[in-house]
């Protein structure tokens, strides 16, 4: 029989068929699909004719479809939809992929047939595109290690194979301490939980075979569980379990793993001539040195830390009224956060989530999408990987533009957070190439699914990212899409997040689960007030871990991770109450693959772009102008990486922004 991952697909829209794939196709359909991009990696290298941009540059953007197209297909399941063969398959490709990628970074004749077009590119008439692809091609060969000899360029290899090993481990081991934890909860443990929560924790019970609610480290369960048990030694259970994900000891401890990436990675430097990793990341994103990023992060940190200390000193006076003596705890701050909410700003979580439908908020992403790009969705009726997910066909004027797949419910199998991909990016060469967007999200399930206002929040984040993969309009894949500098890849999806708390948006599609009815006005205006509630926290949560993220690669590598997160956070200062939002052990973005190493800091750079990208609409009078509407899809989401980042964002607004937006739109400015 033809593996369905190496045969053409005719499904509709060339989906992959999710239907007719097998666990057992995926191994043999890699092995096949990586010796051919071997072979066509090896043709390209050895071609006796001289080398030109077709034959060399062109010839690389149109090798590994077939690799492609397994990975996209694997990748996503491994992800979403985790299962024990599965972990063993990513545990076995992972090594051979990095061999593979190291292999063809280091292949000194194909790197002399791209230097050979850089060194004449200013001959070879090209297109603005053509040219950001040849400097952004060989600029990857050369901090790949192509120019590396003997010994190094061995070493360069065997360090990028033992990263990726080490990378899998640790994201497998914070599914498996997030899979296998859970607390149940008896009658009398159920005190100050709301409905809402206590059904997702029946519908967590099911999953986890057990009779009864359950509280799981599922965000969408835990977080509220903080906000409203009254049990303060069940919070304190429930957090202590959530803070320790990859630190339980044993088998899935992620501490020793931390430290041989740090040490990897500077070692990585050293070979290519950087003093830490953090110069070598940062050179080719928008901060470009360290000292912007540190400088960036303490211009937040100092006043956030300040309305923090002082929203801690209303918290513990709320404790002492308690009856509960002591210090404010981390496990303390979510209860009496959401009571104080309560109290200041007469928001009560369980009265507000009633309106955020996650239905409802679908389709006002949808809609938002509709008046501003002029954008249609239509459900779609095709097999997916999961009967959780869902899929529509979007188009625009009648031509079809991408399918957009949505997966928005927690299960065991699915790792923790939210994220965007693309398992098809849009291209034109070597021919048009529509493509397929999947966002992925952990909401709890409920009848209806009720979201947060912060989950709401982030299905509007993953839906800006979702909007940057499907409005891209270039040639090469290389460049579609969200393949832009890591700190300016936020841009659109924390911008995007804006257009939730546009009045209008929720005078629309908030309303009421049960009786239909629109959010009040009062409530609504109560709601947008609120929105920078408890903002001391949030931002030192975050920043806190740019910073220990920032320290980890400054080029003195830690012996002992957590020592050195200890320091760094004695340094800065942080408030006892309040934590890292990514401790070193579960801090999937910085060790599960180097993408954010270095690089955490890129939502609040990104953000700085949004506030002020946002303040453009709010200048216009409208959050729909059609004229900056416009400007914006050309400017930044048609683009993709074809362009500076800089120079596209300038186009858009003019000229670079500064950090006075940011500190505006966070409430922390004096």
């Amino acid at each position: 029989m033809t593996n369905p991952l190496l045969s053409e697909w005719t499904s509709p829209f060339q989906l992959a068929p999710f239907d007719t794939i097998s666990d057992d196709d995926f191994a043999p359909a890699f092995e096949t699909a990586l010796q051919a991009h071997q072979a066509e990696i090896a043709s390209i290298a050895d071609n006796p004719q001289a080398p030109t941009f077709a034959n060399t540059i062109e010839a690389l953007e149109a090798s590994g479809a077939a690799l492609d197209k397994v990975l996209s297909v694997f990748f996503t399941l491994a992800g979403a939809d985790s299962t024990p063969k599965r972990e063993e398959l990513q545990r076995m490709f992972s090594p051979k992929l990095a061999a593979h990628g190291a292999e063809i970074s280091s292949n000194k004749a194909l790197f002399a047939r791209v230097a050979h077009v850089w060194d004449a590119r200013d001959t070879l008439d090209l297109s603005p595109e053509q040219a950001r692809v040849l400097m952004l091609t060989h600029r990857g060969f050369v901090r790949g290690g192509a120019a590396l000899d003997g010994d190094e360029d061995t070493r360069m290899k065997d360090i990028k194979s033992r990263l990726a090993v080490l990378g899998t481990q640790f994201t497998q081991n914070l599914l498996a301490d997030e899979r296998d934890w859970f607390m149940e909860l008896q009658d009398d443990d159920l005190h100050g939980l709301p409905e809402f929560l206590i059904d997702a924790a029946r519908a967590a019970g099911v999953e986890k075979g057990v009779q009864g609610p359950v509280v799981t480290l599922s965000r969408s369960i835990i977080t509220p569980f903080l906000q409203f048990s009254a049990r303060r030694d069940l919070r304190e259970i429930a957090f202590a379990a959530w803070a320790a994900r990859g630190a339980n000891g044993g088998a899935t401890d992620n501490r020793a793993i931390a430290a041989e990436i740090l040490e990897l990675r500077q070692e990585r430097a050293n070979l290519l001539g950087y003093a830490s990793f953090a110069a070598y990341k940062l050179e080719t994103e928008m901060a470009k040195t360290p000292d912007a990023v540190h400088d960036l992060l303490m211009d937040v940190w100092e006043p956030a830390k300040a309305a923090a200390l002082s929203d801690a000193d209303v918290l513990t006076k709320m404790m002492h009224a308690d009856g509960i003596n002591g210090d404010l705890e981390p496990w303390d701050w979510r209860y009496y956060a959401q009571k104080r909410r309560v109290a200041e700003h007469d928001l009560d979580e369980a009265a507000i989530k009633p309106y955020f439908q996650l239905d409802r908020m679908i389709e006002a992403s949808f809609d938002c999408a509709t008046r501003l790009f002029g954008l249609e969705f239509r459900e779609l009726d095709v097999p997916l990987y999961h009967p959780d997910c869902r899929a529509w066909e979007v188009t625009r004027d009648g031509a079809h533009v991408a399918v957009f797949i949505g997966d928005y419910f927690a299960r065991g199998s699915k790792r923790s957070g939210a994220w965007c991909s693309a398992m098809r990016a849009q291209a034109k060469f070597p021919h048009d190439q529509a493509p397929v967007v999947i966002n992925v999200c952990n909401f709890a399930k409920g009848d209806p699914a009720l979201l947060s206002y912060d989950d709401a929040r982030t299905l509007f984040h993953e839906f800006g990212h979702a909007l940057h993969q499907m409005l891209s309009n270039v040639t090469y894949e290389s460049v579609s899409g969200t393949s832009v500098a890591r700190d300016f890849v936020e841009l659109p999806s924390q911008l995007y997040e804006h257009w939730l708390d546009v009045p209008e948006v929720l005078e629309k599609f908030a309303t009421h689960a049960h009786t239909g009815e629109t959010m009040p006005k009062a409530l609504l205006d109560r709601v947008l007030g609120a929105a920078n509630f408890d903002m001391g926290f949030q931002t030192v949560e975050y920043v806190s871990s740019a910073l220990v993220d920032l320290a980890f690669h400054q080029g003195k590598v830690p012996t002992d991770p957590m020592a050195a997160q200890a320091e760094v956070l004695q340094v800065i200062g942080m408030p006892s109450a309040i934590t890292m939002r990514h401790a070193t052990p579960h801090f999937a973005h910085v060790f599960s693959g180097d993408g954010y190493a270095s690089g955490y800091y890129s939502y609040m750079w990104s953000e700085v772009m949004d506030a002020d990208a946002f303040s453009a609409f709010e200048e216009a009078g409208s959050a729909f102008d059609p004229k900056l509407a416009k400007a914006l899809e050309h400017c930044i989401l048609s683009t993709g990486g074809s362009q500076d980042p800089e120079d596209l964002y300038k186009a858009f607004r003019g000229r670079l922004p500064g950090v006075s937006a940011l500190l505006k739109g966070r409430g922390l400015n004096s």
